[in-house]
């Protein structure tokens, strides 16, 4: 026993030795690696735009430095990329952009930000030229930009309009007994339809179909003014398909080459006056934007425009890159409102809502925040129902044509196994000192009286709701409420019923915000800064990300998002302001 005990003290000893030692050498690496190798752009060189690592428009900073260390592959954000893409234009070492098998998780918005500084590129004189084995309708609405746009010879184009397809349970929960007990406020509020239902509503599909057309029409109008191909032809090949190969989707003139890449780098090193046999000079968006985020020299005014993000779920607590969090929104406004230096606030929404207290919560610091400086909104992918909360109260509110926005309206989820435990044989009592004393029991049927009491909370909540959208938009209640009820909205719509104000990106609201501020001359500077502590530091560790690596792995990556959308209404505590459904277009 005591020879078996040596022994495992020694491997728990050499297990211990080694994880030490590899702490070691990534924590010496990063300090003494990450800086020591200068990044270095070559004269007559292309630019790569390859965004796999490009997910958040702020990719964040974080109140400990040992958190960055970690987080390098992370630290640009896509305002970075285009602002980099904006100084590429006037550096003489740059002389084109290459998109070359680009596969992103960019929003439309956030793609159609891309495209635009792409195009006004282009405008500088450089080339942006464009390859891809194959092109979803994503990737080929930034890739359209492109001239030429090369594609593999056995690739294939994905061009055939939008479509949503909703699942729903209400025969599953009767035939389980696994019921989800709905409260709601607005007949758009199809969040929880899939749970009352065995198909769409009118109202839902009434609002589903204007939204992909109204994103659609978006789309469609760009690549038509990028490839001199009218919206009724382009409408046309959508609807006959006519694209699917790559010879058809060249005789509908969609693309303008098929060849292999190969060819595609010839005609670069052409393009770069570089014999054939020579390697041209490329860097890499990543590469290229740290060196101009560590090398751009700023205005020397200090005048201030905040650029406070939000973006991901509304959730409790501090919050990081993909959640919005009271803690690090409501010190970022406080922080900027007391900075005397900062004359005007933009708020860069991309969330599709989540907690309606912290919403609340955060609506409340911009309405103290506005009444000494201006505010403006951007919107990104989406400012919807919570988004949209944060975001009604601003001086001024842009969104892109493709941006979703609205769905005000309340909901809440409560699940019930009160059917499924008696068929089980299972039986559930509860003693009381009072009426009402107990809470909500998910194994006792959903007394009458206590959804009544939930009802007027989620009601209450809704009118709290759209008077702040009524007041902030200077509307009437039945006004707001006329276009409410949990309908969201293309942002080419909501100009039209005044939930926003102006179509523009972030630079056009960053403008606006100093022309509130009465400044000429100003830099912006980025919030939040996030307080982090050591367990967030270690789950940016790989071995901390084995576990959803492995469990992608052995269930597939759609089983995968299934699980995490049941997981996330297990989390989902209070009244929910969120979108009706989530899109995610191809």
């Amino acid at each position: 026993m005591k020879f078996l005990g040596n022994v495992l003290a020694t491997i728990i000893g050499l297990f211990i030795f080694f994880m030490l030692f590899f702490f070691g050498v990534l924590i010496i690496g990063a300090i003494f690696g990450g800086d020591s190798e200068a990044i270095t752009v070559k004269n007559n060189s292309v630019i790569e735009l390859n965004l796999e690592d490009i997910k958040y428009d702020y990719a964040g900073k974080y109140e400990d430095p040992w958190i960055t260390i970690f987080t390098d592959k992370k630290s640009v954000g896509l305002t970075d990329v285009i602002k980099a893409i904006e100084e590429a234009k006037t550096d003489n070492d740059i002389k084109g952009i290459s998109i070359l098998n680009n596969e992103s998780t960019l929003g439309m918005a956030q793609s159609k930000a891309l495209r635009d500084e792409l195009e006004s590129f282009k405008k500088s004189g450089k080339f942006v030229m464009a390859y891809a084995n194959s092109y979803t309708q994503k990737e080929y609405y930034l890739n359209s930009v492109a001239n030429p746009i090369y594609i593999n010879p056995v690739g294939d184009m994905d061009f055939k309009g939008l479509s949503a397809e909703l699942m729903f349970f209400k025969d599953f929960q009767e035939k389980t007994g696994v019921k989800m007990e709905v409260i709601r406020h607005g007949k758009y509020k199809s969040a929880v339809e899939p749970f009352l239902e065995n198909e769409m509503s009118d109202a839902n599909r009434e609002q589903v179909t204007a939204l992909l057309n109204s994103v659609w029409n978006s789309v469609t109008a760009d690549i038509s003014k990028s490839r001199n191909i009218s919206i009724a032809k382009l409408n046309e090949i959508a609807n006959g398909l006519l694209a699917r190969t790559p010879e058809m989707a060249k005789e509908q003139k969609l693309v303008d080459i098929i060849a292999y890449e190969d060819v595609y780098h010839d005609a670069i090193r052409k393009a770069l006056k570089v014999e054939k046999d020579e390697d041209y000079n490329k860097v890499s968006i990543f590469d290229y934007t740290k060196k101009m985020t560590t090398t751009s020299v700023s205005t020397d005014s200090k005048n201030q425009i905040a650029v406070i993000y939000a973006q991901g779920e509304i959730q409790s607590g501090e919050g990081d890159v993909n959640t919005i969090g009271e803690g690090s929104m409501r010190r970022s406004l406080q922080e900027a409102r007391k900075n005397k230096d900062v004359k005007a606030i933009v708020l860069r929404i991309d969330s599709p809502g989540g907690s309606a207290l912290t919403s609340d919560l955060i609506w409340r610091e911009i309405e103290l925040t506005k009444k000494v400086k201006p505010i403006v909104v951007s919107m990104g992918n989406y400012a919807a129902s919570g988004g949209y909360y944060i975001a009604c109260n601003a001086n001024t509110i842009f969104a892109q044509n493709n941006t979703i926005t609205g769905s005000i309206g309340v909901f809440g989820i409560l699940p019930n196994f009160s059917q499924l435990t008696t068929k089980l044989g299972i039986h559930t009592e509860q003693v009381n000192t009072h009426e009402n004393s107990a809470r909500y029991s998910p194994f006792v049927p959903l007394d009458e009286k206590f959804k009544a009491v939930t009802l007027e909370g989620v009601e209450h909540i809704y009118k709290t709701f759209v008077t702040h959208v009524a007041e902030g938009r200077k509307m009437t209640f039945a006004q707001v409420d006329s276009i409410a009820q949990g309908r969201v909205w293309a942002g080419s719509e909501a100009i039209k019923i005044g939930l926003i104000d102006k179509i523009g990106g972030l630079d056009d609201a960053i403008k606006e915000a100093a022309a509130l501020a009465k400044v000429k001359t100003y830099k912006t500077q980025n919030y939040p800064e996030y307080k982090k502590d050591l367990n967030d530091l270690l789950a940016n560790f790989p071995f901390a990300q084995s576990k959803e690596a492995f469990i992608k792995e052995e269930i597939g990556e759609e089983n995968y998002k299934l699980l995490q959308e049941i997981k996330k209404i297990k989390s989902q505590k209070g009244v929910q302001m969120a979108m009706p459904f989530e899109i995610n277009i191809q």
